[in-house]
């Protein structure tokens, strides 16, 4: 009888490595702000999307006040894609293209 370790699927993750971070880019949007849709062909591009993973390097540094779960504002020239889900929507991002982060007014940015 084989052992039930050895044959379940391991879930496999992706780690950033040095003075990155993964981020899922939040969807094109296909309607304008005054309502109306756009053709299939024609999005407007988008440029935020959260943080899944950050490298361990970022995540003891203190000048980076980001973590994961976090919107961001980015800028994906340097990004590299990962084909890792069929939408293709995660990004490997040098963390010096994160130009923003989203936060609510008041809120401590380390705070859990």
């Amino acid at each position: 009888m084989p052992d039930a370790n050895k044959t379940s699927a391991k879930l496999e993750v992706i780690e950033p490595i040095g003075a990155r971070v993964l981020i899922r880019k939040d969807e094109d949007k296909k309607q304008t702000k005054s309502g109306i849709h756009l053709p299939d062909k024609i999005e407007i591009p988008t440029l935020t999307g959260r943080i899944v993973s950050v490298s361990a390097e970022i995540e003891l540094d203190e000048k980076y006040p980001i973590r994961n779960y976090d919107r961001v504002l980015f800028n994906p020239k340097q990004g590299i894609p990962v084909d890792f889900e069929g939408d293709n929507r995660l990004f490997v991002i040098p963390v010096e293209d994160i130009v923003a982060v989203f936060r609510k007014a008041g809120s401590d940015e380390r705070s859990p």
